[in-house]
């Protein structure tokens, strides 16, 4: 059910809310949070697509922030959706017109669900101080998406997020790199137990998965990391973990497909699952946690700003720092390697981020910061 309400207040909204309440039973009891998203009007359709989707495993009271036109009489137009036309949630857009597009808390604050914590999306462009901000104040968890920012403000979004950091942010540029993360540390967890003694990243640059990437492998392993460049349109390419005994490579393939090579030394190369998340699925695995990203602080505020700048992958590639590209994996290697894990991980509702592979990383962290850091 969909109920339009033009020119209303908030007020009006919250009265409206208890009327289906009661004719149509969406009850507010059933929610476990509040999630507000704030979007600009281009971006509002697909951001309350995917909060919707996200929230079938965490039933929430969604509050759409648009920003409408900022110029002529401050108005607010609202509508509630529920039932069939917003899953497992109840959703509320508001669109604020002239003045009001300035005090939106003001708005939301008497839609929040009592007693139930908030958690704040921004899928696009967001100011400098997020936490900072009249409705940043009023959430728990503050998830941004840098990726969502034009290439030359990706890495200046990551600076005013590490300048601007407090308990409770995170990206979800950051939870696209669960899966490398897990299967780096997993690497580091058989033998020889011995110290990284340099890293190398390779990416595209103003890559901000590569970047925090980087930031948790510095803040980590407390090692020389370098960030080399790839061509644009590439991604993140590969990750070098040098050794004694000979490099750790993780490489993606060339297919096409979520898939990468791992190079341990004493073993053969095998492949493994890579899978890449979309904005749903990074959502849906924020939304599984409620308390401080302690990890995720560590990477952006200490590691990050550690990491120094290469030239390109190839000149890495000549000075033996770095894979010299993509791997090329034929078709029948693929039908015979992979871990059974990672490809159950692949399915929506074991999405990256879950239970399973957090623990992974952290016992990988666990095994590298005891034996693979030294005593630094």
């Amino acid at each position: 059910m969909i109920v339009d309400l033009p020119s209303c207040t908030a007020a009006d909204v919250a009265k409206n809310l208890v009327r289906l309440r009661n004719d149509v039973g969406a009850m507010a009891m059933g929610r476990v949070l509040t999630l507000i998203v704030v979007v600009d009007e281009e971006h509002a359709d697909e951001a309350v697509d995917v909060a919707t989707r996200a929230t079938r495993q965490h039933p929430a009271r969604i509050l759409v922030v648009v920003s409408a036109n900022a110029r002529g009489r401050g108005r607010l137009d609202a509508q509630i959706r529920v039932g069939g036309d917003a899953g497992a949630s109840e959703i509320v857009v508001l669109r604020l017109y002239g003045e009001l597009t300035r005090h939106g808390s003001s708005v939301v604050t008497p839609l929040l669900l009592p007693d139930s914590p908030v958690v704040a999306w921004w899928p696009g462009r967001v100011e400098a101080d997020v936490a900072g901000s009249a409705l940043g104040r009023m959430a728990h968890r503050r998830i941004t998406d840098a990726a969502a920012s034009p290439d030359v403000e990706a890495g200046t979004q990551l600076r005013r997020r590490g300048k601007h950091y407090r308990p409770g942010d995170t990206d979800l540029a950051w939870t696209r790199v669960t899966r490398w993360r897990a299967l780096l540390a997993a690497a580091l967890e058989s033998e020889p137990f011995e110290p990284v003694q340099s890293v190398t990243v390779a990416a595209e640059a103003h890559h901000p998965s590569c970047d925090l990437l980087a930031g948790w492998l510095a803040a980590s392993l407390r090692c020389p990391v370098e960030v080399v460049r790839t061509p644009a349109g590439s991604g993140l390419q590969s990750v070098r973990l040098s050794r004694a005994s000979g490099p750790i490579d993780l490489v993606r393939t060339d297919d096409g497909k979520d898939t990468a090579t791992l190079s341990v030394p004493g073993s053969q190369p095998r492949l493994v699952a890579l899978h890449s998340p979309s904005t749903f699925e990074a959502l849906t695995a924020e939304l599984r946690r409620l308390d401080a990203d302690e990890v995720y602080s560590r990477a952006l505020c200490t590691g990050l700003p550690a990491v120094r700048r290469g030239g390109t992958r190839s000149a890495a590639a000549r000075a033996g720092t770095s894979p010299a590209g993509p791997a090329t994996v034929e078709g029948s290697e693929r039908a015979a390697v992979g871990s059974r894990a990672l490809e159950r991980a692949d399915e929506p509702e074991e999405s990256p981020g879950t239970d399973a592979v957090e623990d992974a990383v952290q016992e990988g962290l666990a095994q590298t910061e005891g034996t693979a850091g030294g005593d630094g």
